[in-house]
Formats: structure tokens, sequence, C-alpha cells
């Protein structure tokens, strides 16, 4: 990705494509404040060790799950009660999801960065209230979706007034309930003059693959994400769990908390070799 310029976006105090690696990460949805004030401040303790910045991500809730039965989240007011507590607390930006125009003006209030879900991407209405918000906007490329044709997503962000535009890679839908990842979206979509982000956990999802929800291969996650690396990469996407088997959302795919300062450190190594290549 030599060569490129992007426009670098502020996420309160962290900038993304500076030219340091940030790390987003998060349990997939609010379970509880406990449980999310525990993982920001062990996500933020690690990114100190290891050198990168830390924006902390939840979802107050997940409008696209498999199943009726499946849990959400608790919901906009008390999920972004939570995410303030943990800005407040923890003293790390944070993001989550929006699904509905409304709520990119409410969200606003609180995160300092608004995230796009895949399957939403191509929501005109979504992606202008998202830019008019006054936040930086995170776009999933959905699983449907060329890295090329992103850049009609982009125009509408900064036709709209967006403070600040960023793409995230998350596999692409290669026959039934399996995702496989096209690494050349990542340059592809940098030349937008956009940070780039990979999405580590969403890419190893096999989406309904596990009957009344979702599956994935947890096992290939730091395999993809040393290849991300090594390709260039903005900031690195991870949804993480101190037990992710027990966790409410996504379980197959999120990443073990304990495991993740090994991985961000193999993270900053191939970085560095990168740059100094």
């Amino acid at each position: 990705m030599d060569g490129q310029v992007v426009t670098p976006v502020h996420v309160d105090k962290v900038v993304i494509g500076a030219g340091v690696p940030a790390l987003i990460a998060g349990p997939c949805v609010i379970e509880s404040e406990a449980l999310c004030l525990q993982i920001a401040h062990e996500l933020k303790a690690i990114c100190e060790r290891v050198g990168i910045p830390c924006i902390f991500k939840a979802s107050f809730d997940k409008a696209n799950r498999t199943s009726l039965h499946s849990f959400r989240g608790l919901g906009i007011e008390q999920g972004l009660r939570v995410l303030a507590s943990v800005k407040q607390q923890v003293g790390v930006p944070v993001t989550t999801d929006i699904h509905e125009p409304w709520q990119a003006e409410r969200a606003a209030e609180v995160v300092d960065l608004l995230q796009i879900p895949a399957f939403l991407c191509r929501q005109t209405d979504l992606l202008v209230a998202a830019a008019r918000s006054g936040k930086p906007v995170n776009v999933k490329k959905g699983q449907f979706m060329a890295p090329w044709d992103m850049r009609h997503v982009v125009e509408k962000l900064r036709e709209s007034g967006a403070t600040g535009v960023m793409l995230t890679e998350r596999g692409v839908s290669f026959g039934y309930n399996t995702l496989v990842v096209d690494f050349t979206a990542l340059p592809q979509m940098r030349a937008l003059g956009t940070p780039v982000v990979f999405d580590a956990t969403h890419s190893v999802q096999l989406p309904g693959g596990a009957g009344a929800r979702s599956g994935g291969r947890r096992e290939f996650i730091p395999h993809l994400v040393r290849a991300a690396v090594a390709v260039g990469i903005d900031a690195l996407f991870m949804e993480v769990h101190p037990e992710p088997d027990q966790g409410l959302s996504d379980p197959a795919t999120m990443f073990p908390l304990r495991e993740l300062e090994v991985l961000l450190t193999q993270v900053v190594a191939i970085h560095q070799a990168i740059r100094r290549g």
C-alpha cells in the first residue's frame, strides 16, 4: 500500500491512518456494564503495553440476529449509558453500530465513532444521517460488495458532510454459510483515500452455520490477522470476551481476551518489519 495517501480519521484522541495501527475491540454485544468495564480496562492495559491506541466497541442492539429468540442487547438508552460509563471510567474512545437513521444523532451524543453494519452499507438514509451526526463513520463492506463499489458509499458520506470515513473488510460470501477474505480489497479500498480496517473475527464467521445462530472458525483468527497486517491496515477490529463460549452473541468467533496480548505483539512486530522493509 506504499504511495497511497489517505485522510486520517480522528476518533477523539486516537488518529486512524497516521501510521500506527489501532485496535477497535470489545464484546459483540453489551451484556452488562460490569463486563464492558472489565473488558475495557483490560484492553486499555494490553494496548498500552504493546504500544498501540485502543477504541472500545460494543453493540447496544444486534438487529440482524439469525433467530427471533436470540439475545439482542440492552437497547439504545441503557446501552449508551454503559458506553458513556466506559468512556468516563476507562478513558478510551467508544464506538457502536447503528441500524436506523434516527439512531445516529442519539448515539453521537455519546460515542466517538459511528459504525455501519455490513448488511446496511448501501442504505443511503442511514449513511446520510451518520455523516450529519458530526462524528466520523466506519462502514463495514457488505459481504455482497466488491471493494471498488465502496466508492459510492464513500461519496455518499463525504457529500453529506462526514467528518471522517473509514472502511472495514470483513469477508465476502463464498457459497452458503461461508465467508472468505480477499486481501486485495484492503489496498483497493484504501486507494479511495480512506483508512482501512480489518475485521478479523467476523471474517471467520459461518453465517447461519449453526442452525439458529452463526458459527465460526475461531482458530483461524490469528492467521488472518497476521496476513492483514502484512498487507497493510490502519486498524484491527476484533470482538473479544473473557469467556467467548459463554458470550450472548457470536460466541463462536469472539477471541479470548487472555490470548490477545500475544497476538497484538505479533501485529506490532509485523507492522514494524514492513515499515523497515
